[in-house]
């Protein structure tokens, strides 16, 4: 027998727009995709709680791992996330919290995920986070929210995913939350504008005060003498936690600020919205000329990394006016 919570399958799943094979960056990181498709899902827009992406900096060695603060979640969607304590298996819990009418956020293993084929699917253990929302625990069957999309899984892979049988892990269970739904509310459109200013204006306030993208770019010119002596497995990992968070953050910014221009927002929001957007893009320049100078290439990337600087000075400054004084 199944528990379900939303009635989806995988085949007839849509994905929202800020999933389009159009974007600059297609996926953001596994957590603010795995929340963009269920916010969608419930019928919610993503993008009233979008402010999150103005308030990242570069964090010495990465940029930030940006996340839907909870704080944001329980006031424009009335969804209340927290952290719980796996004290049983994981799958036990997974399906209780279905037929209590919650989700559950939980740290898988790319390995078992179908839906990264290509990628990490039996071919690497990777770190990924999904939401489960359809089990069938005899047919061993799972329907998931992951990255970008809905998918589902069978056999083996429902046995690895939850750590059963030939795949038993007697280590640290996995990070997981509760996502309780009992008191979600759909703001009206003048009020979901409200909410989005309100969030804007407070994340404008734990901006950095100073230029993240230079500080990226000094650490940048230092870490590709390290990279050249490195695997490629290496570069792409630190590509993910660097420029390619930094360009996808822009980009959710960006649409951020388009979202409030097209609900009557200051004309100052579709500026600042393409000046997101061009970060975004020299932010995937960036990546694939850094690519090619950690295989050896003698690239000049100072021109690029003064570009976006200046497009993170201008996009927070005219960012920062639609917040007020």
């Amino acid at each position: 027998m199944t528990t379900r919570l939303l009635p989806l399958t995988g085949d007839g799943y849509q994905t929202h727009p800020l999933h389009s094979t159009e974007r600059i960056w297609t996926e953001t990181n596994c957590y603010v995709d795995v929340w963009l498709e269920l916010l969608h899902s419930l019928g919610l827009d993503p993008m009233v709680a979008g402010a999150f992406a103005i308030s990242t900096d570069f964090e010495g060695d990465q940029w930030t791992f940006f996340k839907y603060p909870e704080a944001d979640l329980r006031r424009a969607y009335g969804i209340d996330v927290h952290e719980m304590n796996p004290w049983r298996g994981v799958l036990e819990h997974v399906v209780e919290q279905l037929e209590l009418g919650r989700l559950m956020t939980v740290e898988a293993d790319s390995f078992y995920l179908p839906d990264t084929h290509g990628v990490s699917y039996q071919i690497e253990h990777v770190k990924s986070t999904i939401v489960p929302n359809a089990v069938d625990v005899q047919g061993r069957f799972l329907g998931y929210f992951h990255n970008a999309g809905y998918f589902e899984l069978t056999g083996d892979d429902f046995d690895g995913i939850f750590r059963r049988g030939a795949h038993a892990e007697p280590a640290l269970p996995p990070y997981t939350e509760i996502i309780r739904l009992d008191s979600v509310h759909h703001l009206t459109d003048d009020d979901a504008v409200d909410m989005a200013h309100t969030l804007l204006a407070e994340h404008v306030a734990k901006r950095p005060g100073d230029n993240p993208i230079t500080r990226m770019a000094e650490r940048t010119v230092r870490d590709l003498r390290w990279l050249r002596d490195q695997p490629p497995e290496k570069f792409h990992l630190w590509a993910f936690g660097t420029v390619r968070q930094c360009g996808a953050c822009a980009e959710t910014a960006a649409s951020f600020l388009s979202w409030l221009t097209d609900h009557g927002g200051a004309a100052e929001a579709k500026e600042a919205s393409r000046h997101w957007t061009n970060l975004a893009e020299q932010a995937k320049a960036l990546q694939f000329a850094l690519a090619r100078a950690a295989r050896g290439r003698q690239i000049d990337l100072s021109p690029i990394m003064q570009q976006m600087a200046e497009e993170w000075d201008s996009a927070q400054s005219l960012t920062s006016a639609l917040a007020g004084p």
